[in-house]
């Protein structure tokens, strides 16, 4: 049975170790490292290199592949071509999953009015009223679109080719609280965008505000090129005011009213 004197020698030998750094018991008795076999350290040796070894090949893990980058206007500009009508564009873009918009829009808006119309209006992105309903100018610039389009003698709901119209946005999904829509966004749907031309096939084209003036034309600053021609995909296109850039700026519909006389000119002009 241990005495007193003995318990207490062997605590103080234990705190003078913990004094001295030793603070985890290895073995029972110490081991000689200096005596170790010359085998024994080619062993560990060996063992060393070959946790420092790549991992061999048989039984190996595979190596992680780095998935390649998606560049989504090409992916866009391939879907547009691979579409041979409005039907299969419309479910193509619908399809397009690498345009963040459509995780919060509530309506996918393709498109309104006559495809065989003689004039095609491009927008900017649907609003609060288009996502619901899910067509493009259907709120309260939509209705002013309406009145500037009977004032000239067309309507989006005309059977007559000669006097309807057909309208599309260039994004189809509603960016959150009606923000312009980004540089990436326009770059993504105008592959679309100019398949959506090319297969309506119309004799003019109407760009409503920024937005399509940015896509299509690569130039901004409505104010300054409204009511002058240009060239989009071999047809004429006058850049003019958003309706809804109307609505908060009355004053600009003078000059809103000079490009809707231009657009009838132009369409009773051609043969």
């Amino acid at each position: 049975m241990e005495t007193r004197e003995s318990y207490e020698a062997a605590l103080a030998a234990l705190i003078w170790q913990i004094e001295l750094g030793a603070d985890e018991a290895i073995a029972d008795a110490p081991l000689d490292r200096y005596a170790l076999s010359a085998s024994a350290m080619a062993a560990q040796a060996k063992a060393a290199q070959a946790a420092a070894a790549p991992v061999p090949a048989k039984g190996a893990l595979p190596t992680p592949v780095r998935a390649p980058e998606i560049d989504p206007v090409a992916e866009a500009r391939a879907a547009a071509e691979a579409a041979s009508d409005l039907g299969a564009l419309s479910a193509a873009m619908e399809a397009f999953d690498h345009c963040e918009l459509k995780r919060g829009a509530r309506s996918f808006v393709f498109c309104d009015g006559v495809p065989a119309a003689r004039l095609m209006i491009v927008g900017e992105a649907p609003g609060r009223e288009e996502d619901r309903a899910g067509r493009p100018f259907v709120g309260r610039a939509g209705q002013l679109l309406d009145r500037m389009l009977a004032a000239i003698g067309l309507d989006r709901r005309s059977e007559d080719p000669a006097k309807a119209v057909y309208i599309c946005n260039v994004l189809p999904w509603r960016p959150p609280e009606n923000r312009k829509p980004e540089a990436a966004e326009r770059a993504m749907f105008k592959p679309f965008l100019e398949k959506h031309i090319a297969l309506a096939a119309p004799e003019v084209l109407v760009l409503m505000g920024n937005t399509p003036c940015e896509t299509l034309l690569g130039r901004a600053g409505i104010t300054r090129i409204r009511g002058q021609w240009a060239e989009v995909l071999g047809r004429p296109a006058l850049p003019t005011f958003h309706p809804a850039y109307l609505l908060r700026t009355p004053q600009a519909k003078r000059e809103a009213w000079l490009d809707l006389q231009q657009i009838r000119f132009r369409l009773e002009a051609a043969p």
